[in-house]
C-alpha cells in the first residue's frame, strides 16, 4: 500500500477554521486517535527558528499548534511542546511567538531538548546527538512550516526534524558535514529515521517564500498537510510548490537511501489541484558549511539571548502583568 498524503486547502488560523480543517486533513489517516492512545506522552516539534523575526511568519503559528494539542488531549495523550532553537531556549523563542497564552490555556508545557547519543542505525552518523526528550516520547508529532531555504532550496518536515539535535551541535554538524552538501543532506535524512516521526503536519496556510529560512517574505499558500511519512510528504509538498526533488537535497538523499515511496495516495486533493507556479526559491543557494569562527560566534549569540535577552523579556512580561 502507498502511503497516504492528506492535502488540503486551508484559508484562515481562525481558531474554529483551523479546528475543522485538521478534523477533515486527519480523517484519512484515522485522525488523532489514529496515533495516540490514553496516557502516550507526546512530542509536538514545531518549527521554532527564531523569536526576533514573529511577523515574518517563519515559525509554526501558534493557533495550528493549539489546535493539535487539542486533538492530542481529547484522545487522552498528554502533549508538550519541545524544540532547540538556532539562538535562544524553545521557552523564549515560543513566547516571542505568541505561544505562551495559547499553551497556558491547555496546560501544555514547553520543555527544552537534551541531547543523548542514540544507536541510529548508520554506520556513517551513528554518533549523532539526539534528543532524548524524541527519542522517548511515546509519540512525535512534527509541526514543519512550509519555507523556502537559502540552503537547502526547501526546508520541510525532514528539515524541521533537525530541531531534535539540541543546542549549538546543529552548528558543529554544519561545521564537521556542511562541506560535501550531499553528505549533510544526508545527516538530515537519517535524523528524520532515527526520529521516526508518527506524524507530520506542515502549516502552509502563510508559507515563507524567497530567501528562507529566516529572511524571505510571507507567502499565503492556503494549503495543510499530514502524513505518518515524513518522506512521502516532503515529496508531495514539493510537486505543489512546483520545485523539482532533484533541487531539494533532503528529498534527493531520502531517494539515495530507497526512503522515497514509489506512489503516494491523494485522498483528498493532490498536489496538481493545489499547485503553485510562482512560488519563490531563494536568489541563490548559499554553503551549507560553518567555519570555527562562525561557531564560535553563534554560540556567544545563542548564550547571550538565553542568559540575557530572555530573562529580561520575561521579567519585562510579568511586571506589565502585575
Amino acid at each position: 500500500m502507498p502511503p497516504v498524503v492528506s492535502l488540503l486547502r486551508a484559508e484562515s488560523y481562525d481558531r474554529d477554521s483551523i479546528a475543522a480543517n485538521l478534523e477533515a486533513l486527519l480523517a484519512p489517516l484515522g485522525g488523532m486517535l489514529a496515533f495516540v492512545k490514553a496516557g502516550d506522552r507526546v512530542l509536538l516539534k514545531p518549527n521554532l527558528l527564531t523569536g526576533a523575526k514573529p511577523n515574518k511568519d517563519c515559525t509554526t503559528r501558534p493557533e495550528l499548534v493549539y489546535a493539535v494539542a487539542k486533538l492530542v488531549q481529547a484522545a487522552g495523550g498528554q502533549p508538550f511542546l519541545g524544540d532547540s532553537p538556532a539562538f535562544g531556549s524553545a521557552a523564549g523563542v515560543a513566547r516571542a511567538n505568541g505561544y505562551s497564552t495559547w499553551l497556558e490555556e491547555l496546560g501544555v508545557p514547553v520543555v527544552e531538548l537534551h541531547g543523548q547519543r542514540f544507536d541510529t542505525g548508520s554506520a556513517e552518523f551513528n554518533h549523532l546527538l539526539l534528543s532524548k526528550e524524541a527519542i522517548e516520547a511515546d509519540v512525535v508529532i512534527n509541526l514543519p512550516k512550509v519555507k523556502s531555504h537559502s540552503q537547502l532550496t526547501l526546508t520541510l518536515g525532514v528539515k524541521n526534524l533537525f530541531g531534535c539535535v539540541p543546542g549549538k551541535m546543529k552548528a558543529w554538524w554544519h561545521m564537521e558535514a556542511g562541506k560535501d552538501g550531499d553528505r549533510f543532506a544526508t545527516m538530515l535524512v537519517e535524523t528524520a529515521r532515527a526520529i521516526q516521526p508518527n506524524l507530520t503536519i506542515a502549516d502552509g496556510i502563510i508559507g515563507h517564500q524567497g530567501n528562507g529560512p529566516s529572511n524571505g517574505e510571507p507567502r499565503h499558500l492556503g494549503v495543510l498537510a499530514a502524513s505518518a511519512d515524513v518522506f512521502a510528504l516532503d515529496r508531495a509538498l514539493a510537486e505543489l510548490l512546483n520545485v523539482s526533488a532533484d533541487a531539494v537535497p533532503t528529498i534527493a538523499a531520502a531517494e539515495r537511501l530507497g526512503l522515497n515511496p514509489e506512489a503516494i495516495d491523494f485522498p483528498l486533493q493532490t498536489p496538481d489541484e493545489l499547485r503553485v507556479t510562482d512560488w519563490k526559491l531563494p536568489d541563490r543557494l548559499h554553503p551549507i558549511d560553518f567555519g570555527a569562527p562562525r561557531v564560535i560566534k553563534s554560540t556567544f549569540k545563542h548564550l547571550y539571548i538565553r542568559l540575557i535577552k530572555e530573562p529580561m523579556a520575561a521579567y519585562s512580561q510579568r511586571a506589565i502583568a502585575k
